[in-house]
């Protein structure tokens, strides 16, 4: 989602402003600016479109300060256009700001019945607009953002500059990240520890509410009741590195490789291969009374839910239910105490899902999350916190998250039906025996990648894909689908395929491809019938399956992808591979924006 940097600093900033924007990329946007304060007054430049837009205005019209804020934006109240770009500049105030204000129609109408004009059409102006008519009623800068916070309804993070105050920053947050750095007679504010890391690694997570005071010596941070507080000092552990692509065209492609790594270094955190054990870091409940499992994330962590579904129901015979977050309070679910509710999130900051999450522990529930980033909202507000090590995912279509997702959900299957009493000491040791198969598996179906990519032409010119899959094979085919809509713009279904008769067959014609993902074992007969069903009617069938699979099935398919013979515990983790390939070699062979696909963002930090 939107992105914020914001420095008090002894000397130039703009630069480093900058390059804390880039650093935000992955976040997803649409237009960016930067703001800067000094002896002269308030200095801005915005662009439409990437960063380097705005880098071209900075070179024609250089920004000078030592103090200033930057952001990212991402389309919500108004269109991606110059006058909706952040900073907004109100009187003596400027800021940027993440997130939604939900009541701003009200405040709009009576800052408009005071006689304010307004630039833009979003909802953050009439942030700028409250505070500017503070200021000019005689209030300090800290007075006026503190009168005016509590009449903000909804998501935000804010960092304000004041024109009359070129020494001051001042943020707050509520339901959107914020995070201070301490300098060296200098400090910081952004939305995230990556921002910050080349300036810094001392840093503090701001809570719920919360709000700062930052010059250039002295960081004052306040609650929501206007109380000073204090919140601890840690070390970020971001690292300051540049972040490149290495030796690849994308960072898609980068993180798509990186997964036998990166879920090897997922797995050695909750396997005991020398005991043949799977293990969780230290809880403070009974996992063994865990009655049921309430699952809820969103897009793919959500398909990563749906796959451990199959497993926790399959080993630990515990009844879940999972359901996609930004419907879950809305339908008013019964959580029984003595449940469960897992939430899994890539940031850990997902508005819907931290929403979610707050509803479940209001009802009793034990929360466990899954996160890509153990300082979150959701890892610090969980009573079991559930770390997967992918590193940073530039994408902002989820690869490695998702398969590191995977690794941990199936740890803690495995654990739940230990604690449950539902699994032999043989059967834990054959688990991790899998689970340490997997980064290799994964490696051999990176070795298909140029095949994989001979295949791309022909989807690339297709209006429609259909995925169909069985079992935990079906979430998979929902996350291939959402993979090529995603990145190449095509229209995408992924289906059970017992369905298919049951109406979307009537969609099957030869100008349908339908990718079908069908490792050997016990559903592999049932899916080659539906597979079948299609090529009667015309389909164009690329099929994926291991050597025994393509040698009983593969005669009449347009393709076939071969994948390694794994066990069918591990084969999602594998068979995410090759429809991650698939949809990025269509996206590049269709010339997108394969890294920041149109309209989408990394983190939704609004609902």
């Amino acid at each position: 989602m939107c992105g914020i940097v914001a420095i008090v600093g002894r000397e130039a900033v703009v630069g480093r402003l900058f390059e804390g924007l880039r650093r935000l990329e992955y976040r997803g946007y649409d237009s960016a600016g930067i703001c800067t304060v000094g002896a002269g007054g308030f200095d801005r430049r915005r662009a439409e479109g990437k960063l380097d837009n705005l880098a071209k205005e900075l070179v024609a019209a250089p920004l000078g300060g030592d103090v200033g804020i930057a952001h990212t934006r991402w389309a919500t109240h108004g269109a991606p256009t110059l006058d909706n770009a952040h900073p907004h500049i109100v009187g003596k105030v400027a800021l940027v700001h993440n997130g939604i204000i939900e009541n701003f129609k009200v405040l709009r109408d009576e800052l408009i019945a005071d006689g304010r004009m307004f630039k833009s059409e979003t909802d953050s102006e009439v942030v700028a607009h409250l505070v500017d008519r503070e200021l000019g009623r005689g209030a300090a800068p800290a007075d006026a953002v503190a009168s005016v916070l509590p009449r903000l309804h909804g998501a935000f993070a804010i960092a304000f500059l004041f024109e009359d105050f070129p020494d001051l920053v001042i943020g707050a947050r509520m339901g959107a990240p914020l995070t201070v750095g301490y300098g060296a007679g200098e400090n910081y504010l952004g939305s995230d520890a990556l921002a910050l890391a080349p300036l810094t690694q001392r840093i503090a997570y701001l809570d719920e509410g919360d709000w700062v005071v930052i010059e250039r010596d002295t960081v004052q941070i306040f609650d929501r009741a206007n109380r000073p507080v204090e919140r601890d000092i840690v070390t970020s552990g971001a690292s300051s590195a540049k972040i490149d692509k290495g030796n690849h065209a994308h960072f898609m492609r980068k993180e798509i490789f990186e997964q036998p790594i990166v879920v090897a270094q997922t797995l050695q955190s909750y396997v005991r291969p020398f005991e043949g054990k799977v293990a969780l870091p230290d809880i403070e409940f009974d996992l063994g009374s865990v009655n049921r499992v309430t699952i809820v994330a969103c897009g793919t962590s959500y398909y990563a839910g749906m796959v451990a579904k199959y497993w926790f129901e399959q080993f630990a015979r515990v009844p879940v239910d999972i359901d996609v977050a930004s419907e879950f309070r809305y339908r008013e679910p019964v959580l029984e105490p003595g449940g469960l509710a897992l939430f899994i999130s890539q940031s850990g900051e997902t508005a819907d899902t931290l929403a979610a999450l707050r509803h479940a522990r209001a009802e009793g529930q034990v929360i466990a999350v899954v996160v890509n980033v153990p300082t979150s909202s959701m890892a610090r507000e969980a009573d079991l916190l559930l770390p997967t090590h992918a590193g940073p995912e530039i994408g902002v279509a989820s690869t490695k998250a998702f398969t590191c997702q995977l690794a941990v959900l199936a740890a803690l299957a495995a654990n739940l039906a230990r604690a449950k009493g539902r699994l032999s000491e043989e059967a834990e040791r054959e688990i991790v025996e899998h689970l340490r198969e997997a980064p290799e598996a994964m490696s051999q179906a990176l070795g298909h990648d140029d095949h994989i990519a001979s295949l791309a032409p022909l989807i690339a010119p297709a209006r429609d894909v259909l995925y169909l899959g069985r079992g935990p094979d079906y979430p998979m085919a929902l996350e291939g689908a959402l993979k090529l809509k995603e990145i190449s713009y095509i229209h995408a279904e992924g289906y059970a395929a017992g369905e298919m008769k049951h109406g979307p067959i009537a969609l099957i014609d030869d100008l349908v491809p339908v990718i079908v993902l069908a490792p050997s074992g016990p559903l592999f007969e049932k899916t080659v019938s539906n597979m079948q069903e299609v090529r009667a009617r015309g389909g164009k069938i690329i099929l994926i399956s291991d050597a025994e699979g393509l040698a009983a099935a593969s005669e009449g398919c347009m393709a076939r992808i071969e994948m390694p013979s794994v066990h069918p515990l591990i084969a999602p983790l594998v068979y995410a591979v090759p429809i991650q390939l698939l949809a990025y070699h269509v996206a590049v062979l269709k010339g997108t924006d394969v890294d920041q696909p149109r309209n989408l963002a990394k983190s939704v930090t609004v609902e």
